[in-house]
């Protein structure tokens, strides 16, 4: 399984997003409330996308001692990690690997107040000192 079939889809963030949130285990009825707030997922959709989930190792799951009809899921990787895997792949795809290209590109692409320009100015600054 290639890197960009590991990472979530769309669709799959949506979940992720919510059992991150929990950060706890969490069941797919209280999953698939949340996600209905934003997104009217079906839940056939929902336990497709979590089987998916679970096939690409990126979420975990427990059988409810009480009822084994009742999963408890959790995530196996962080936010953190899924964000830097699919920003690394977005650079690989669409800026021949270049981080550069891929910042330039992005931040020409939105309007930034002088706040947000002194923040990055302050981002690149330290970066600066640790190399």
């Amino acid at each position: 399984m290639g890197r960009e079939e590991r990472m979530p889809t769309e669709r799959e963030w949506l979940l992720m997003e919510v059992i991150w949130d929990r950060g706890d285990t969490i069941t797919s009825s209280e999953i698939l409330q949340q996600v209905q707030a934003v997104d009217e997922m079906s839940d056939r959709t929902e336990r497709v996308l979590l089987h998916h989930l679970v096939k690409k190792g990126l979420v975990g799951y427990t059988v409810d001692e009480h009822d084994s009809r009742v999963y408890h899921y959790f995530a196996k990787r962080t936010r953190e990690e899924c964000l830097r895997e699919k920003q690394s792949s977005f650079i690989d795809a669409y800026h021949r690997g270049s981080g550069i290209g891929a910042a330039v590109s992005f931040l020409q692409g939105i309007d930034l107040s002088d706040a947000e320009i002194s923040e990055l100015e302050d981002i690149l600054k330290q970066r600066k000192k640790h190399e």
